[in-house]
C-alpha cells in the first residue's frame, strides 16, 4: 500500500484567451504543457519550464517544440493558492529564441489582470 501523501493541485485560472489558444496546439504539445501546468499546480517544476525574464518574479514559460514549430505557455506561480495561465502562443519568428516583445507586453498586461483577480479572490475568501 502506497502511503505517500500527494499534494492537492492548486486550481488553474485561465486569463484572456489562453485556454482557447492552448486548445489549438497539436496533441503532443497540449500533453507536454498540461504536464508542466500540473507540476506547477503540485509545487514542482517541469524540465522545460524556466523563468520568463523581463516580466517579473514567479512568471514561468514552458517551451514545447513540435515538428519544427515552437509553442509556449506562460503562467505565474507567485500568487498564493492558484496558478494563473497568462498566455499560450506559437512562436512565429524563425530567427532567435527570444520571446517577441508583443508577446511579452501581452503577458505583462495579463499578469496585471491576474493580480487584480487574485486580490478580489482573496478578499472574497477572507
Amino acid at each position: 500500500m502506497d502511503t505517500t501523501v500527494k499534494p492537492v493541485p492548486k486550481p488553474l485560472v485561465w486569463i484572456g484567451n489562453s485556454l482557447e489558444e492552448l486548445r489549438r496546439f497539436p496533441a503532443d504539445v497540449k500533453d507536454e504543457i498540461g504536464v508542466a501546468l500540473y507540476r506547477a499546480q503540485t509545487g514542482s517544476k517541469h524540465p522545460n519550464s524556466k523563468p520568463l525574464r523581463n516580466v517579473g518574479p514567479g512568471v514561468m514559460e514552458v517551451v514545447s517544440d513540435h515538428r519544427g514549430d515552437t509553442f509556449r505557455a506562460v503562467y505565474t506561480v507567485k500568487l498564493a493558492g492558484r496558478i494563473y495561465v497568462l498566455h499560450a502562443f506559437q512562436k512565429k519568428s524563425k530567427t532567435g529564441i527570444a520571446t517577441p516583445k508583443a508577446e511579452i507586453d501581452l503577458v505583462k498586461q495579463r499578469l496585471k489582470r491576474a493580480v487584480e483577480l487574485h486580490a478580489a479572490w482573496e478578499k472574497q475568501n477572507d
